[in-house]
């Protein structure tokens, strides 16, 4: 258990890295982020010995092309937090991580087919009331939030269909970003705005920090998930988007109206009819199924 609190607590505080290299372009801080990430795996798959079944999950073409799909959709999702983080945003980036649930049922309708029960149902009802009262209060849609959701979701899906190891193939994946990523941090060092090679050793040194700050988390969850239950795992999901709100409204000191407040009752409302259901209904033959959506993707 005190492998997935230490991962999702880590996952909660990522909004004070982020916020403490704020002066770095956010294209930056990603396209370093990935590459980091995937040097670090590398080294975690060198050092674990699982280059042979590397091979063999590399083998399978379709299976890395879903994962090509997924990093498109990681990386979109690590860009948008990113931004969060840098425009004073951690509330509707914890907005997002709480709907996030709720967006993978979503999915199962409309891709699987899948048919919800009446108090899934009063859940979505309820969670797109909140959206819409939160529209009203930010004067536009909370985009940071649903696009955080809706990537995050489809990140998780996709996963969910390709099995693979966690390090794997979060290795796969960063593995595809990172010539684009090298690409991008390449043009913004020629037109001298790379604050990696202009800002000194201590800036550089927090963004190499972002490739173990990707993957530690990573491995905790990983020792989670093997040892826990997927009905705990899953309370234990939400400790993060709680994390990020207290952090929000307590470090950050983001404006919370009292229209904000009823948006965000209303999405806590629909998530506690939403566990309660998930609970009473759950099936262990379906645990691998699920899984995938309890892995934060920031």
């Amino acid at each position: 258990m005190l492998f997935g609190i230490a991962a999702y607590g880590i996952w909660a505080l990522f909004p004070f890295y982020f916020h403490a290299v704020a002066a770095v372009s956010p294209i930056e801080v990603v396209t370093q982020r990935i590459i980091w990430a995937f040097v670090l795996l590398c080294i975690v798959i060198t050092v674990t010995r699982r280059w042979t079944a590397m091979s063999t999950h590399l083998a399978d073409r379709r299976a890395v092309g879903l994962l090509a799909i997924a990093a498109v959709f990681v990386g979109a999702n690590w860009s948008v937090y990113v931004y969060a983080i840098a425009t004073d945003q951690a509330l509707q980036a914890s907005l997002g991580y709480f709907v996030n649930p709720l967006v993978v049922v979503g999915l199962g309708v409309l891709v699987l087919k899948e048919r919800l029960r009446p108090a899934q149902w009063l859940a979505v009802a309820i969670a797109a009331l909140a959206v819409v009262t939160l529209t009203v209060s930010y004067r536009s849609l909370p985009w940071v939030a649903l696009l955080l959701a809706v990537s995050f979701a489809t990140y998780g899906f996709i996963k969910k269909h390709v099995g693979y190891p966690a390090v794997e193939s979060t290795a796969i994946e960063t593995g595809v970003l990172t010539p684009f990523a090298v690409v991008a941090l390449t043009l913004v060092t020629a037109h001298g705005q790379a604050v990696y090679t202009a800002d000194g050793w201590s800036m550089s040194l927090l963004l190499i920090m972002a490739g173990p700050l990707t993957t530690i988390p990573l491995l905790l969850f990983s020792g989670a998930a093997t040892r826990l239950p997927l009905s705990t795992l899953g309370l234990m999901q939400y400790i993060t988007p709680i994390g990020l709100f207290i952090v929000g409204i307590a470090c950050f000191h983001e404006p919370m109206n009292g229209l904000r407040w009823v948006g965000f009752l209303l999405t806590w409302l629909a998530l506690v009819i939403f566990t309660v259901d998930a609970m009473r209904h759950r099936n262990p033959d379906r645990i691998d199924e699920q899984g995938a959506q309890l892995l934060p993707a920031e």
